[in-house]
């Protein structure tokens, strides 16, 4: 038998700029164009490189980064305490909030079974719980309440419960901004302070301002399908309107705000326990 020849492949796309064909897209490269990907830390889909995006990695580092500071609002740091802590909220937040978050959507679009993120939240709650327990044996009692409302913060926002009474800006700031400087203090001394009651109402603020940056950057990144328009100017000029004018501003500040967040903490880390 003599194989008949298929049809023939369609034509690539052309690109609006030069006419000529877009480059071809790499197999498990959903986005090429980094634009078009679900957040500006998104790896391109497909193996480790849908971990790296589940992570979250800036914001998981910003959000510990609070735990840093709040740890070190105490007369006296220590690291043990302070190491736990870390590693109860990487759990419950780097990992089981963002796999549950994940899993509500796919607002990421990983290829992470849903089997997977279910074992992952469970997995990463059952850890910072057994941690907090700990906590509880090593601190004393005041760490219960936070024990209780953290499982609830993250499964609540997450999974929007409570007719999604509890998945707005002012509870992500409370839960990913004051709850961890509140938390990370207790660990440390057992109690509450004003020094700490003030670092977490800062944290709040920053957390909201971070909420205000990432919300629009999200809306353009995953819900428009074409951003076009210009701005006059005073002198007579016109400035194209475009995805990447409108995403740029909002990305460097929050790129910006995550390694400062990071370097401050590090720095009161070096500072109270060299």
């Amino acid at each position: 038998m003599i194989d008949q020849p298929g049809p023939s492949p369609p034509p690539r796309p052309q690109s609006p700029q030069s006419g000529g064909p877009l480059p071809r897209q790499r197999d498990g490269d959903a986005s090429p164009d980094p634009q078009q990907r679900p957040s500006f830390y998104a790896a391109r889909s497909g193996g480790w490189h849908d971990w790296w995006t589940l992570l979250h990695p800036p914001y998981t580092a910003w959000h510990l980064s609070y735990v840093v500071l709040g740890a070190c609002l105490a007369t006296q740091v220590s690291a043990s305490r302070l190491v736990a802590t870390l590693l109860a909220f990487f759990l419950a937040v780097g990992i089981g909030a963002h796999a549950l978050d994940e899993l509500h959507g796919r607002p990421l679009g990983t290829q992470i079974s849903s089997s997977v993120l279910v074992t992952l939240t469970v997995l990463s709650l059952t850890g910072a719980v057994a941690l907090g327990a700990l906590g509880v044996w090593k601190v004393g009692w005041a760490l219960v309440p936070f024990m209780v409302i953290g499982p609830i913060l993250v499964v609540g926002y997450n999974m929007e419960l409570f007719g999604g009474r509890i998945h707005t800006d002012v509870w992500f700031a409370l839960a990913w901004g004051s709850f961890p400087v509140l938390v990370a203090y207790v660990a440390q001394t057992g109690n509450l302070s004003a020094a700490a009651v003030i670092a977490a109402a800062a944290a709040f603020f920053v957390s909201a301002a971070q909420r205000q940056l990432s919300t629009p950057a999200r809306r353009i990144r995953r819900r428009s399908a074409t951003v076009e328009g210009s701005m006059s100017m005073k002198d007579g000029s016109t400035v194209a309107i475009d995805t990447r004018s409108l995403l740029l501003p909002l990305e460097r500040a929050l790129h910006s705000l995550s390694w400062g967040m990071v370097f401050l903490a590090t720095g009161f880390a070096i500072a109270r326990m060299a």
